[in-house]
């Protein structure tokens, strides 16, 4: 229900809208969606739809309402170039544009059918707020972290800190510990590399071995079968 959403104004009576049932329509900002069924209440031409994602009030949603238009089958036998004159004697209908080159008239304009240029509202949403109560339910992960910038430092990191003789021993220890860690690992990402290379060689020359035997067998096999050809044609020869 939350994608669901009543819109007026597309269509001038539920007749339309019945004929629209199921037809694809779209929102300005690329959100899809369906016409379902036409309401009985509120303005004529009113329905429902469905759509993928939440619409707002602003939302222009438009149709592409393509009908299909049978043309009507006319004959008219002309039999004025019977006449005397022959072709020369016989007036053919002009076309309108044709009428308004010869008569100098302008085209005649509507004013509502003019383009004009699209101007619409810059939207400006209004911030993502979670309520307290949510989000104390949510883990730390999915929790709001945006903090706002400092002009000054804090204190805490402004102020200095003094380690004593003991905690400076277990920080340098922990120093080379991480530097000891960091060297195998780039070590082991080398290794590893050289290996993938070393692999990825002997990969490469099983495959050359297997495509020249496999090349091998599939000339050999031509050969036995174009013996296997020539013996029946020889036979057939022989035959007739």
């Amino acid at each position: 229900y939350k994608n669901t959403a009543f819109i007026s104004g597309m269509f001038n009576s539920d007749l339309e809208v019945s004929r629209f049932e199921g037809a694809s329509i779209r929102t300005v900002s690329g959100i899809r969606g369906q016409v379902k069924k036409s309401l009985r209440e509120g303005q004529p031409g009113s329905f429902r739809a469905t759509f993928e994602d939440k619409i707002l009030l602003s939302d222009i949603v438009f149709a592409r309402t393509w009908v299909p238009v049978e043309i009507k089958n006319y004959y008219n036998p002309v039999t004025s170039l019977l006449c005397k004159g022959g072709v020369d004697g016989w007036r053919a209908m002009k076309p309108k544009a044709q009428l308004h080159i010869e008569t100098e008239t302008p085209i005649e304009v509507k004013p509502d059918s003019i383009y004009k240029p699209i101007e619409r509202k810059e939207r400006i949403f209004n911030k993502l707020f979670v309520p307290k109560s949510i989000e104390s339910a949510l883990p730390f992960a999915s929790k709001h972290k945006d903090d706002t910038k400092r002009k000054k430092k804090s204190y805490a990191s402004k102020r200095a800190v003094m380690m004593e003789a003991d905690e400076k021993k277990k920080y340098t220890f922990i120093q080379a510990v991480n530097t000891i860690r960091a060297d195998k690992r780039s070590k082991r990402k080398e290794k590893n590399a050289e290996r993938r290379l070393a692999k990825a060689k002997e990969t490469a020359k099983q495959d050359e071995k297997l495509e020249a035997s496999r090349k091998a067998r599939k000339r050999q096999q031509h050969r036995a079968e174009g013996k296997v050809e020539a013996a029946r044609e020889r036979k057939r020869l022989r035959g007739a």
